[in-house]
């Protein structure tokens, strides 16, 4: 048996497999639009695994995979043996022989990577504490959308040294786009946990203004992430000159966008004039979580498909 594709973290895929994604996201997103159903999962079915909450990776997988003319099952870690404690290999054997493709929510890289080992299908990694690579992929996209290629541009990135800023340094190696980071002190970029094997697309900003000169691209996350909440007073003092604002977003480039994962604090990371102001392309990012994840899996399942078509 061939062995499965899996999509644990952003450079599990190579630019050449990102354009391609790219171009059947922007065909697949136009037969939705133009509702003209399309489905190449017919009859598979996709299995989701929840051990965090979740509003948007929940939804967009699940309509995602109805939209190919799939099936999903929601299984969440509370009420499965998973989290009776099964190990996570013995799960990973069976749930594999009753689908075509898994997307797992958690805390530990490790454990989607110990699932991966035992899978027969696709893994998808819908998050964990180290990555969030669907949410790149999704902000990217909508990114290029607007603005064409992300290649050679400046993302500013203001807050957390979190998954999401993690992914993003490994989408710019792999992308050839630069990152500015500023992070309040004793909360800088791991390297090694960011799986960040170079320095030529990442710079660190003490001063988050100065990140943002410039920069095409400013986002940021929340300053309490899922399994922090410990930390939470603590991180709101850290933090308090790190919302992005508009005098942030008015050093940036004149066509720059604003993007934020969701859910947000309007007064805590991102001011409300930021997030619902014009450069702000917030709810076409959420959107696009379930195309980009839709051209996501039928590339895992599928391998590449129409490529005529993507042009």
């Amino acid at each position: 048996m061939t062995s499965p594709r899996h999509y644990l973290q952003f450079n599990d895929l190579s630019a050449d497999e990102y354009a391609y994604l790219f171009k059947r996201t922007k065909w697949i997103k136009e037969k939705f639009k133009n509702y003209e159903p399309y489905h190449p999962l017919f009859d598979r079915t996709l299995v989701m695994i929840f051990e965090k909450a979740s509003t948007r990776t929940r939804l967009s997988f699940e309509a995602g995979m109805q939209q190919l003319g799939g099936s999903a099952i929601y299984l969440n870690t509370r009420d499965s043996q998973l989290g009776r404690g099964e190990p996570v290999e013995d799960a990973a054997q069976v749930i594999s022989r009753m689908s075509d493709v898994v997307m797992i929510r958690t805390f530990e890289q490790g454990i989607i990577e110990r699932f991966a080992a035992n899978s027969r299908v696709p893994l998808i990694n819908g998050l964990t504490n180290e990555y969030h690579p669907c949410q790149i992929l999704a902000d990217i996209y909508t990114y290029i959308e607007h603005r064409g290629s992300i290649k050679g541009k400046t993302v500013a990135w203001v807050g957390d040294s979190n998954n999401m800023c993690n992914t993003w340094l490994q989408a710019a190696e792999v992308l050839d786009f630069n990152v500015h980071v500023s992070t309040p002190p004793g909360y800088e970029v791991e390297p090694e946990r960011a799986g960040l094997y170079g320095t030529d697309h990442f710079e660190q900003f003490a001063d988050p203004l100065e990140a943002c000169k410039g920069a095409h691209l400013v986002t940021t996350d929340v300053w309490t992430s899922m399994g922090f909440e410990a930390e939470n007073e603590a991180r709101m003092k850290a933090f308090a000159d790190w919302c992005v604002d508009a005098e942030m977003m008015s050093v940036a480039a004149p066509d720059a966008v604003f993007m934020h994962c969701l859910p947000a604090h309007r007064g805590e990371e991102v001011t409300a004039e930021v997030i619902d102001g014009p450069q702000s392309v917030v709810w076409d990012e959420a959107e696009n979580r379930l195309h980009v994840q839709k051209a996501l899996m039928e590339f895992l399942v599928l391998g590449r498909v129409g490529d005529e078509k993507a042009n």
